[in-house]
């Protein structure tokens, strides 16, 4: 399974039911980005579930990344 298919398949849904979404940006070397978008784009521990999908994707696939996150909140947030 590649990184982003297990971003897309395991961790995205695990994080709708909080209410939050992340996307799949990019990879390059270990450099995983990812975007954050509804409650995920807000939220003050978000360094944990960083943490967390790191250790994961470490377990599952064997793989060290680094997530480099990007935070998407909606326009009106902005405001």
């Amino acid at each position: 399974m590649t990184v982003e298919k297990y971003i897309n398949e395991i961790i995205a849904p695990k994080l709708q039911g909080d209410g939050g979404w992340v996307e799949f940006e990019s990879i390059t070397g270990n450099e995983l980005v990812l975007v954050f978008q509804g409650e995920c784009s807000k939220c003050k521990i978000l360094h944990r579930c960083i943490t967390w999908i790191e250790e994961q994707i470490k377990t599952d696939l064997n793989k060290s990344v680094k997530i480099k996150e990007i935070r998407k909140r909606p326009y009106f947030q902005d405001v």
